[in-house]
């Protein structure tokens, strides 16, 4: 009897006002350099955005792009069982509050 195969995904595509996130690793010391032990890890919530969804896409006013570096608040957040470390998330973009910029951008004069 053949045995079924799970089967694989390669790409997950967030749907609606949604972002796919690789959350960052967890902080093991302070900026000091004092060692955090595991139980009292930081949370992170930081990270590079994969995927964005189609709608966040075209939406002139969510300046948004992939690879950007985000600051969002994790409660909504689903993880996405997809790799084996699991840092994979879809974050709703109201959840997302800053990105992290290079230079500022430069403002239209009117």
């Amino acid at each position: 009897m053949a045995r079924a195969t799970k089967p694989t995904f390669e790409y997950v595509e967030p749907i609606g006002a949604r972002v796919l996130v690789r959350k960052d690793e967890p902080k093991r010391e302070t900026k000091g350099g004092i060692a955090l032990p595991d139980q009292a890890e930081i949370p992170t919530i930081t990270g590079r955005i994969v995927t964005i969804s189609a709608q966040i896409e075209h939406d002139e006013d969510v300046p948004l792009r992939q690879y950007d570096k985000i600051l969002f608040h994790p409660k909504n957040a689903i993880p996405v069982d997809f790799e084996p470390d699991n840092q994979l998330f879809v974050v709703p973009i109201e959840d997302v509050v800053a990105v992290f910029r290079r230079e500022a951008p430069t403002k239209e004069k009117e």
